[in-house]
C-alpha cells in the first residue's frame, strides 16, 4: 500500500509561519543590502582616491537623517555645468562647432560673409580669429545661425547635427563625449535624493534635446544661455519664434541669478570646471546649509586635454587659486578618473 501522508493543522501553521519568516527576511534584506551594495559599487569609474571618499563623505553626511549636516530631500539641489563639466571643451565648445558648421551651410545666402568679420574667419578656418572677435563677434554668430526660425525648427537642426558632426580630435560623435565618471556622479546623487540641474553658459536651447538621453536630466532642469523668443501665428498655427537678440547670458555672476530666478533654492552641490563657475561655487557654499562645490581640473592630455588658466575656452585660474582656502574640491582628471569616456578601454 502505497504511503500517504495527511497534513496536520500545526504542518500547515508551521509551513505559514515560516513562510512568513522567509518574506519577511527577503523585506528586510531589500531594504537594507541595496544601500551597503550601492555605496560599495558608487562611481565605479573613479579611483578611489581622496576626491571619492570626500564626495561620498558629503553624500552620506547630507542624508543621514539625525545627522548634523542633514539636508531635507527637497533641498537637495544640485546643479552642474556642461561645457567641460559634464562633456568635453577642446578645442572649442560643442555649440561654437554647431555655429560653425552652421555658418558654412548659410554662408551661399551670404556672400558678405567673405569679407565681414568674424565670418571671413570662420570661413577661412581662422579659429584664433575668431576667438579674438570677443563677447561681442560670438554673439554676433549666436545670433546669425540661431535665430529666424521656430524653437521646433531650430530643435530639429540640433538633434540633426548631433547625428552627424564629429569631434576634430577623436573622429567621434559629440554626444558620446560626455564624462562617464560625471554621469555616474549624476545617477549617484539622484539615487541619494538629490535633485539635479545643469546651468551653463550654453545655450539652453542647444542643450535640452539632447540632456535627458546623456544625463537623465529631463528639459525643464535645464538653465542655459537664451535668444528672445516671441510668439506668433503661422497662418492658425501658433509657434515661439527666435529672434536676433540675447536675451540672457547664463554665466558667471549670470549663474546664481539663473538659479535663484528658475530653481528658487540654493544649491547644496555645485560642479564646475572653469572660472565661469566661480560665482555659482561661492553661491551654493556660503549659506547656512552644508554646501559643497567640486572643480573638474582637466589634467590629462592623453586621455583628453590638459588646460587650465591659459585657455581660451574653460579657463581655470581664479578658482583654482582660491579653491583649497575655500574647501572647494579640485578633481584631478588623471589622478582621479580610470577612464574619461565611455568609448575608452
Amino acid at each position: 500500500m502505497p504511503y500517504k501522508h495527511t497534513m496536520r493543522s500545526g504542518d500547515i501553521r508551521s509551513i505559514v509561519y515560516a513562510s512568513v519568516m522567509v518574506a519577511l527576511i527577503l523585506v528586510l534584506a531589500s531594504a537594507v543590502f541595496p544601500r551597503t551594495v550601492f555605496a560599495q559599487a558608487a562611481l565605479p569609474s573613479w579611483n578611489d582616491t581622496a576626491a571619492k571618499s570626500r564626495i561620498m563623505e558629503f553624500v552620506k553626511a547630507t542624508t543621514t537623517e539625525g545627522g548634523e549636516h542633514y539636508v531635507a530631500p527637497e533641498d537637495r539641489i544640485a546643479v552642474f555645468d556642461n561645457d567641460g563639466t559634464l562633456w568635453s571643451e577642446q578645442p572649442y565648445y560643442f555649440q561654437l562647432g554647431f555655429v560653425l558648421d552652421r555658418i558654412k551651410a548659410l554662408a551661399p545666402q551670404h556672400p558678405e560673409w567673405k569679407e565681414k568679420e568674424p565670418f571671413k574667419s570662420v570661413l577661412s578656418g581662422d579659429l584664433a580669429s575668431v576667438a579674438k572677435s570677443g563677447e561681442m563677434g560670438l554673439v554676433e554668430l549666436v545670433t546669425s545661425t540661431h535665430a529666424g526660425m521656430t524653437t521646433d525648427e531650430f530643435s530639429k537642426l540640433v538633434t540633426d547635427w548631433f547625428a552627424t558632426a564629429r569631434h576634430p580630435k577623436t573622429g567621434k560623435p559629440f554626444d558620446t563625449m560626455t564624462f562617464v565618471p560625471m554621469v555616474e556622479l549624476l545617477q549617484y546623487l539622484r539615487a541619494n535624493g538629490f535633485k539635479t540641474f545643469i546651468v551653463s553658459g550654453g545655450g539652453i536651447e542647444f542643450m535640452r534635446p539632447v540632456t535627458e538621453k546623456l544625463y537623465g536630466i529631463p528639459p525643464e532642469q535645464v538653465i542655459g544661455s537664451t535668444i528672445s523668443t516671441q510668439y506668433a501665428l503661422v497662418g492658425d498655427v501658433p509657434s515661439l519664434r527666435r529672434l536676433p537678440k540675447i536675451d540672457f547670458i547664463d554665466d558667471g555672476a549670470g549663474k546664481p541669478v539663473g538659479i535663484n530666478q528658475f530653481i528658487g533654492r540654493r544649491p547644496i552641490f555645485v560642479a564646475g570646471n572653469s572660472d565661469g563657475d566661480y560665482e555659482m561655487a561661492r553661491w551654493a557654499t556660503g549659506g547656512q546649509q552644508h554646501g559643497f562645490a567640486l572643480f573638474v581640473h582637466h589634467t590629462d592630455g592623453d586621455r583628453e586635454f590638459a588646460y587650465d588658466r591659459q585657455s581660451a575656452f574653460g579657463r581655470l585660474d581664479k578658482a583654482l587659486d582660491e579653491a583649497e582656502r575655500r574647501n572647494w574640491l579640485v578633481v584631478d582628471m588623471k589622478a582621479d578618473w580610470k577612464r574619461v569616456y565611455a568609448f575608452d578601454q
